[in-house]
């Protein structure tokens, strides 16, 4: 069950205890899987589960607190000694068995199925890292047919924004003009996305999706690439500097039907994710209502499977498609806006009519 370990960079990162302190402290990871399982104990109770990538071993923990019947804690690191250290420390090593390997390369007894699957393998902008690809293998080698994934489903957002704090300092440092510094270091961070804190209130137009992911059926080969042509209209003045990139993760809550999310947005709590921004070259001055058109492609790296290269084109809004209803101030968008306003108004003056009629009783 556990075959020798190959020496991987990758792996080898995260025996960095201060990888994990980090994502440990970031409260709205660690305690929406804490309220993801032990809100559905029900399911958990004497249930067989996968923690893949299990790194510490909290997430197994909380799933033998949830009544598991037994865990599976597969990490391929040399963490997985840690992890059984922190497993024996809580009195769960009868539930919770540490694999030391490759989910790739499990083998469980008697080649069983599991009933769920839970695992944090979000990395920036969600896909970095790549470890998706390995609870996909995992999932189509080992998921019952009937089982379920936390998460279930993730959502990448973009939306264009400015970064005040990267450059408004430089416009009176220390009361002096670095305006030249500010457009270089502009220039030369424009080729390597920057991932950092974006407030909400610096978003210059509403979010749209650049892809949806199924957890339950997704293939790997779906994660290779994904595109999005978008135009949004600016919903104030401001600077347009860049493309704000986060995600979300929606985790089903069984008892009840409804969901429970994990957002890495601008308007949720900070975490460990923080935002990715694609920056711009040179900044651009927008008016509200004013279109942003942009193309988004996101296709993974070549020579490491484990990348993403992102790649953000300017569009002119006059030549590519709007959705509908567009936000933006062209004279077409308003046209269709205005008609569909009067559509739906028309349909609720209507609605209103039919309710106020009397009932005939004859």
């Amino acid at each position: 069950m556990e075959p020798n370990i190959v020496p991987n960079s990758y792996f080898t990162s995260y025996e960095d205890l201060e990888i994990h302190r980090l994502m440990l402290e970031d409260d709205p990871r660690t305690s929406t899987y804490r309220k993801v399982i032990l809100n559905n104990k029900a399911y958990f109770k004497d249930k067989v589960v996968m923690d893949i990538g299990c790194g510490t071993g909290i997430l197994s923990i909380f799933c033998a607190q949830a009544g598991a019947k037994k865990v599976y804690a597969v990490e391929a690191s040399n963490l997985a000694n840690l992890a059984r250290e922190i497993v024996k420390e809580n009195n769960f090593e009868e539930i919770i068995e540490v694999i030391h390997c490759k989910v790739e390369d499990v083998v469980l007894p008697d080649n069983i199925k599991v009933d769920a699957i839970v695992s944090e393998w979000m990395g920036f902008y969600l896909l970095h890292e790549g470890m998706l690809d390995s609870v996909v293998v995992a999932r189509d080698k080992f998921l019952k047919e009937d089982g379920e994934m936390f998460p279930q489903n993730a959502v990448i957002y973009v939306a264009p924004c400015s970064v005040p704090s990267l450059y408004e300092k430089w416009d009176n440092f220390y009361g002096v003009s670095m305006s030249s510094f500010s457009k270089h270091l502009r220039s030369d961070k424009s080729h390597k996305p920057e991932v950092m804190h974006i407030k909400s209130e610096d978003l210059l137009g509403e979010e749209v999706a650049l892809n949806w992911i199924n957890l339950r059926d997704c293939t790997v080969e779906e994660l290779n690439s994904y595109s999005v042509q978008h135009v949004v209209g600016a919903n104030k003045n401001g600077r347009y500097q860049g493309l704000c990139i986060w995600f979300e993760c929606i985790f089903p809550e069984l008892t009840t039907e409804q969901l429970i999310v994990l957002n890495t947005g601008p308007a949720g709590e900070p975490t460990h994710w923080k935002q990715t921004v694609i920056l711009l070259p040179e900044e651009q001055i927008v008016e509200e209502k004013e279109p942003i058109a942009f193309k988004l492609d996101m296709n993974r790296d070549g020579e490491n499977s484990r990348r993403y290269n992102l790649q953000l084109s300017l569009l002119d809004p006059e030549e590519i498609e709007h959705p509908m209803p567009c936000t933006c101030e062209m004279t077409k968008c308003v046209l269709i806006s205005a008609v569909m306003k009067q559509q739906v108004e028309h349909a609720a003056q209507h609605n209103s009519v039919l309710k106020e009629e009397p009932i005939d009783d004859e």
